[in-house]
This record gives structure tokens, C-alpha cells and sequence, in this order.
């Protein structure tokens, strides 16, 4: 899969082409259906399949929300984009300049000039151009004039598909790791790098991965104990993960990210690491003694490996 940052960099080639837009967050199960849809097509018909996605995310931008957590980074968006088979993804920079194009200045510049297209697949209740104005059946009519076709995913299939990136993060800040998954189809994952800590967790015989998240915008879970699988180097290790401000020891006044991998002893400082939610233990709490602490996280590496003795 080839990623090109901005419409301006793409180069169309003989072929033409059939793409989706949006900001695809999470790629989620409603997003797949629709990409897959747009690979199969492009295969049948020797079409270049493409999705066309913005960023920053347009909330950021017209809404100035510098509150809004991402499912994804663009990296990996990219990864779970190209597991699907897609042929060209681009990242277009979105700006208050970009949202004031008309919808023909959009469909006419972008779309048939640039990206040489032959077919658009859309969802019903998509809204584009200048302040969102233009409907599905304004892009049937420009695709008569400027002939392309267009397939809308009909209103009960987006209906009935309870799916969304906003139903999703609202499951991971409150915590509901299964049902983010489910509806991700994909456990959720995070993408860091490992640096020092404070060096407690020795102490008690929990040592600790502490994890580093460049971006800023990925959403984190919520507070408390998590059951996690963890790739370093293409290897895979099964650990337990604590958010939160280790509230016992009063040490952190900002977040945390702690992994504490089971049968492992390697030096893995400054290396890159994935964590894969599976499941939450419980809240983060304040222990009246170290002692008390180490007891409960005695409990919480059982449960997890129990968890994971029941999934093999």
C-alpha cells in the first residue's frame, strides 16, 4: 500500500480509480465493510482503490476541540488500512482553507482531476463541501455531469451497524475493553516507547515497563488494571497494566502507563512496544501500605493468568 501525505502529492497512473472518504477512526467493523468493498471492486474492475482521510481530524480543526482523543494515530491507520488489501491510502491535511472548497470546487479539482475517479462509494448521509451542504444526491448529480458513479451504503445497513467511533471511545473511557473490541473487531491498542520509571515495582517484585506515548491526541483508557498482551520485537508476551497516578505511593502527579510482563527478564529500555487491551481488572485504588498493594496485584496477576489459561 502506498501512503501519500496530501491530494497534491498524489500521481495518478493509467488507471482509474475507486475510493471512499472520511476520517475512519479506529477502522472499525462499519469502516471495514465499506473498504473491503471498495478493494473488491477495484480488483474486479482494475481500478486503484483508495482511501481518501484527513488529518488533523476536522473537529480539531473547525471546532478548535483540542480535547478529542483519536482511536488511531495516522501509523496506524495505516497498518489496520493496509491489512484490508488497500492500494493507495491518502492523508490530506485538513485546514479552515480546505473546509471553505464548494462541493463542486471539491468534486471537480480534488476527485476528478486529481485522483482520476471512476466510481465513489459513500454513505447515505454524507455531508461535504463548504460547510457541509452538499447531500449524497448533489454528488449523484455531479457524478452524472463529470461521469463517475457512485454507490451509497443504503440507510438501513448504516442503521442497523451500532458501530461507531464515538460509541468506541466513550467504551474505552469508561473502561468497557470488551466492548471497544467488539466493536473495533481488533483488540485496542496502544504504541509506545519503553523508558524509566521510578523503579517501585522492583521492590515488591512487580517490576515495570513504563510506557511513553509520543501523540498526544491517542486515546488512553480509562483508570484502573488491565489484562494485556505486548509485542516487542515480534515477540509476544502476556502481562497485566495498571493506568492511573500510583495513588499508594503518592510518587506520580501525571498519568502512568505500567506493564508488568509475567516470566520475562530482559533490559528493554528504549524500545518500541505494543500493548493489546483484552480485558479490565478493576479500578485504580489507594492501599493503606505497600504490603496491602502487593497483596492485591498478587490477585490481579492470578485472574490474568487465568484469563489467559482459559483462552488457550
Amino acid at each position: 500500500m502506498k501512503t501519500i501525505e496530501g491530494i497534491n502529492h498524489y500521481k495518478a497512473s493509467e488507471k482509474k480509480t475507486i475510493l471512499t472518504l472520511g476520517t475512519f477512526d479506529g477502522v472499525h467493523i462499519g469502516h471495514r465493510s465499506i473498504i473491503e468493498k471498495v478493494v473488491s471492486e477495484g480488483q474486479k474492475k482494475n481500478l486503484e482503490s483508495i482511501v481518501l482521510t484527513f488529518f488533523p481530524h476536522p473537529r480539531m480543526v473547525l471546532q478548535q476541540d483540542d480535547t478529542l482523543r483519536l482511536l488511531n494515530t495516522i501509523e496506524e491507520k495505516g497498518e489496520l488500512l493496509e491489512k484490508l488489501g488497500l492500494d493507495t491510502l491518502i492523508v490530506h491535511p485538513f485546514s479552515q482553507e480546505f473546509s471553505r472548497l464548494t462541493a463542486e470546487e471539491f468534486v471537480k479539482n480534488i476527485l476528478v482531476e486529481k485522483l482520476n475517479i471512476a466510481k465513489i462509494i459513500i454513505g447515505y448521509d454524507h455531508r461535504f463541501g463548504r460547510n457541509r451542504t452538499a447531500t449524497i444526491d448533489d454528488l449523484i448529480t455531479f457524478g452524472k455531469e463529470y461521469n463517475f458513479e457512485v454507490e451509497q451504503i443504503p440507510a438501513e445497513v448504516i442503521d442497523n451497524n451500532s458501530v461507531s467511533s464515538t460509541k468506541i471511545r466513550k467504551a474505552l473511557e469508561n473502561g468497557e475493553i470488551e466492548l471497544a473490541n467488539s466493536y473495533l473487531g481488533y483488540p485496542y491498542f496502544i504504541n509506545g516507547t519503553v523508558i524509566k520509571g521510578q523503579q517501585l515495582g522492583r521492590k515488591i517484585n512487580f517490576p515495570t515497563a513504563n510506557i511513553e506515548i509520543k501523540e498526544k491526541y491517542k486515546l488512553i483508557p480509562n483508570l484502573g488494571v488491565y489484562v494485556v498482551q505486548c509485542s516487542i520485537e515480534k515477540e509476544t508476551y502476556n502481562g497485566m497494566m495498571s493506568i492511573g497516578f500510583n495513588p499508594t505511593v503518592n510518587e506520580n502527579k501525571k498519568l502512568s502507563l505500567e506493564v508488568n510482563l509475567f516470566d520475562f527478564n530482559k533490559d528493554i529500555y528504549n524500545k518500541e512496544i505494543r500493548v493489546c487491551f483484552l480485558k479490565r481488572i478493576r479500578d485504580e485504588e489507594k492501599f493503606d501500605s505497600i504490603e496491602l498493594l502487593q497483596t492485591q496485584l498478587e490477585k490481579d496477576k492470578i485472574y490474568s493468568l487465568n484469563y489467559f489459561s482459559k483462552e488457550e
